[in-house]
């Protein structure tokens, strides 16, 4: 199991610069988990999509759907004190802090292509082509 930021979900859903590695990174862990938070950002993500006229409301619906299954039964809530004390030790916002509070309490790493969190947390945080490497 693998924690993943939701960039590394649009990447392999809706395609983007890292879509090999999001691929790559699902054949060898399909198991992804993510904070429920996540689900506020893919919809970001898919509105942003909508509106430059890339997807349509249907298309959006469809693959949000398909972003569910990819981590169904294994979204998390995250302790708001974990993720405050995170935030306090490093520049990152408290929404990229809970992936990586995620990952922590599961011990397992977060794949993310945030520089930020890959500069601050590089004992958990790890870029997805790096990921793909060391498979």
């Amino acid at each position: 199991m693998i924690v993943t930021d939701t960039n590394v979900v649009a990447y392999l859903l809706l395609g983007g610069v890292h879509f090999e590695a999001a691929r790559a990174i699902y054949r060898r862990d399909h198991e992804w988990s993510a904070p429920v938070l996540w689900r506020s950002e893919f919809a970001n993500v898919l509105a942003g999509s909508m509106r430059r006229g890339e997807l349509s409301v249907t298309a959006a619906e469809s693959t949000y759907g398909l972003a569910e299954e990819l981590v169904r039964n294994r979204e998390y809530f995250v302790p708001p004190s974990r993720v405050l004390q995170m935030v306090a030790a490093s520049p990152c916002s408290a929404y990229d802090c809970e992936f990586v509070a995620l990952a922590q309490i599961l011990g397992v790493r977060l794949v993310t292509a945030d520089r930020a969190i890959l500069q601050a947390f590089p004992q958990v945080a790890i870029a997805p082509n790096r990921f793909v490497e060391l498979s």
